[in-house]
Parts: structure tokens; C-alpha cells; sequence
């Protein structure tokens, strides 16, 4: 039985440590995955004002964790420094949720469908924010469209900053040479800072327009379409829903 990748070439743009289970889906269906980054997390070079944050929790009514980067770098200073049992917990998604319950959590709210900032504002819960105490705990420099519609509900937010996120490529020729040999045929984009450091590096070469990006979210795929590149959007989140994705586009 043939496989559904055989000879297809996939990059994979995610942080190294979250790249692989896909690349393994990916290499049992026959494909060949190109390691290249454009995100990488590191911690800040001084954890005082995330820490002076977090000292005093018991205000709080609502935290917040962006993804699972947050609470690998966030949660065991929390718990050092101690969670009221008050304090409930929300995730943008269900791998972030998880990570959460391995440390103690034991409910914590995600969204229904896609797992972003606007579905998680689409709980009921986060319309009955008025007056309430929010902590978003996140990298450096994330989007604000949570903070900012909690606000605009009547929520008092803060940020609490616990990584940071850099780009560890500076030039595409990997890309680039597996192109011109064949070997390269679609590109994972799964942040759309991601998609961002791509277009930095390569502008608008024409080999990228040559090869399909695959996104899982349309606020993704829509920055590719405006620089005419063509995009395939996953039906949801999920590296099964990546790969299903994967299969299905031309060769």
C-alpha cells in the first residue's frame, strides 16, 4: 500500500521540541520533513518583574495562560509562590489545558471549537468579566486582542511576561536548495509571527510562491494570501488535522 507522503517534502517552521510528533506523522505516511524553525522560546534574562507579578495572586480572579510555552516557563513559579484556591484557571487550548492539570489545576476553561483568543472570548465566562481581576500570562510582546476586549468588558488586566520568542534563522537557503532539488512542496505555519519571519526572509521570492503553506488558523492563512502565496487552512487544530491537510494537497 502506497503511502500518502511518499516523496513529499514538508518544512516545519515550529519550535524545535514542538515539531515532533507532526514530523513523526509525517515521516509514517512516507514524507520527508526539513527541520526549520522560525520561533524559537528562551527564557527572559531576568525573571524580577515576572515574579514580583505573580508575589500576590489572591486578587485575582481569572489566569490566563496563552500556551503551553507560558505555563512551562510561568507555572512552577507560580506554585513556588502559591495559587489561592479561588483562582480559576482558562487555556487557549486543550494541550495548554493539560499542562496545566500536571500542576494541580484541576479545571481549567477552553474554548469549544478553535482554540484562539476570539473562541476563548466567546465563553460565556468571559462575558461575565466585569469587575473581575485577569491575569494573562504570556510571552513578550504577544497580541492584545484578549486584554484588550476583557477591558473593554470591564476587566482589570495585567500581563505577566515569562519567555521570549526569537527567530533562529537568518537567511532561507535551506529552503531555498531543497526547492530547486525537488524536495520541498509545502510549508507548516502554525503562529502567525511564523508566517511573519518567513515573508522577512524571503520576501517575494517566486519559489515561495511555488509551494503550498499550510496553516491552522485563517488570521494565518490571510497574511500569506495577501502576499499572493498559496494556502491550504487545516479544518481545526491538531497535528492529525495538519497531516490530514498535508495529504490531501497536489503534488
Amino acid at each position: 500500500m502506497s503511502k500518502l507522503l511518499a516523496n513529499f517534502g514538508v518544512a516545519i517552521t515550529r519550535p524545535t521540541d514542538q515539531a515532533k510528533r507532526l514530523s513523526q506523522l509525517i515521516l509514517k505516511e512516507g514524507g520527508n520533513v526539513i527541520a526549520f524553525p522560525l520561533i524559537e522560546i528562551v527564557p527572559l534574562n531576568n525573571y524580577s518583574l515576572f515574579e514580583h507579578v505573580i508575589s500576590d495572586l489572591t486578587p485575582y480572579d481569572w489566569v490566563i495562560f496563552i500556551s503551553s510555552n507560558a505555563v512551562q516557563n510561568g507555572m512552577p513559579r507560580m506554585v513556588k509562590s502559591g495559587i489561592p484556591a479561588h483562582v480559576k484557571f482558562a487555556a487557549i487550548g486543550p494541550v495548554t489545558a493539560q499542562e496545566l492539570k500536571q500542576f494541580g489545576a484541576k479545571e481549567v476553561l477552553i474554548p469549544n471549537t478553535r482554540f484562539d483568543s476570539e473562541s476563548l472570548l466567546d465563553l460565556p465566562e468571559m462575558h461575565e468579566i466585569k469587575n473581575k481581576k485577569v491575569m494573562i500570562v504570556r510571552g513578550v510582546g504577544g497580541r492584545d486582542v484578549l486584554a484588550e476586549t476583557l477591558k473593554k468588558r470591564g476587566a482589570e488586566v495585567t500581563f505577566a511576561e515569562c519567555y521570549r520568542r526569537i527567530n533562529p534563522q537568518t537567511n532561507v537557503d535551506l529552503l531555498v536548495k531543497a526547492w530547486q532539488n525537488h524536495q520541498l512542496h509545502a510549508i507548516v505555519i502554525t503562529s502567525s509571527e511564523a508566517m511573519r519571519n518567513l515573508l522577512d526572509l524571503a520576501g517575494d521570492a517566486s519559489w515561495l510562491k511555488q509551494v503550498s503553506i499550510c496553516a491552522n488558523h485563517a488570521r494565518i492563512a490571510n497574511t500569506a494570501l495577501e502576499h499572493g502565496l498559496r494556502v491550504w487552512v487545516t479544518e481545526a487544530m491538531g497535528d492529525e488535522k495538519m497531516l490530514a491537510t498535508l495529504c490531501k494537497l497536489p503534488v
